[in-house]
């Protein structure tokens, strides 16, 4: 981008310097068509050098719009898939699943004390009364899920829905269990293409957008949360589009 604004300057200072040329030394009869051909060249240049500055800025203003909305749906899913992990053990593998679980599921409100009883090995063993601490968990009632993730909101049931970008899409949705230390550990990712948020801006700049490595960039050519090759449950977004964990 930098070589083309480069290049454009040079070719519009160049146009300029010939139109001074034509005015100068070309046989008056000759002038005005060559000085509207060099007047049109510069303005040409001047438009593209103006756009090579301007269409990049207006892509990253409008990608980041779009960006902060598609993760407010991810951070719903994500919301979503760990209470299903709290309650279930696992994580939902579909939508259908998630959204009917939001709708029926409660929580298990619990209350941890410490306490003592006899030990009774101990006790036998050296004939005088031997304690030892546990911990005692009460359960104090039950609350649903709806109403701790989304209050009076309804918004779970079409979170599937990418809010923005190319109409009609879906975010992709897994789960499953990666084993470690032969322990089977549930995982869980959902996540959109760049492609189907960014479908209708610059295409070149779109391309660029795919090959993103930066820390205060959205890196790859999707935005997810969680993974499937990893045990992990955080966004692929920087800091700036707020908490990805």
């Amino acid at each position: 981008m930098l070589n083309f604004i480069l290049i454009a300057v040079g070719a519009i200072v160049l146009a300029i310097v010939l139109v001074k040329v034509v005015d100068k030394f070309l046989p008056p009869k000759v002038k005005p068509v060559l000085s509207i051909i060099l007047w049109l060249l510069i303005g040409f240049f001047a438009y593209q050098t103006y756009q090579s500055i301007y269409e990049p800025i207006q892509f990253n203003k409008e990608k980041k719009k779009r960006y902060a909305k598609v993760i407010e749906s991810l951070v719903d899913i994500r919301d979503s898939q760990l209470a299903h992990r709290t309650v279930t053990g696992e994580f939902a593998k579909n939508f259908d699943g998630l959204i009917k679980f939001i709708d029926t599921a409660k929580f298990t409100i619990t209350q941890r004390r410490d306490s003592s009883v006899i030990d009774e090995a101990l006790t036998k063993l050296y004939q005088v009364d031997t304690y030892k601490d546990i911990v005692i968990i009460d359960t104090l009632g039950f609350e649903s899920v709806k109403d701790s993730l989304f209050k009076t909101s309804d918004r779970y049931k079409t979170m599937m829905n990418v809010p923005i970008g190319k109409a009609g899409q879906t975010f992709d949705l897994k789960a499953g269990f990666l084993e470690q230390n032969s322990i089977n550990i549930p995982v869980f990712e959902a996540s959109v293409k760049k492609d189907v948020i960014l479908h209708d801006l610059n295409p070149d700049l779109l391309v660029q957008e795919k090959q993103v490595v930066s820390v205060d960039g959205v890196n790859g050519d999707a935005l997810r949360v969680g993974s499937m090759e990893e045990v992990k449950t955080i966004g692929n977004w920087p800091k700036t589009y707020g908490d990805n964990e």
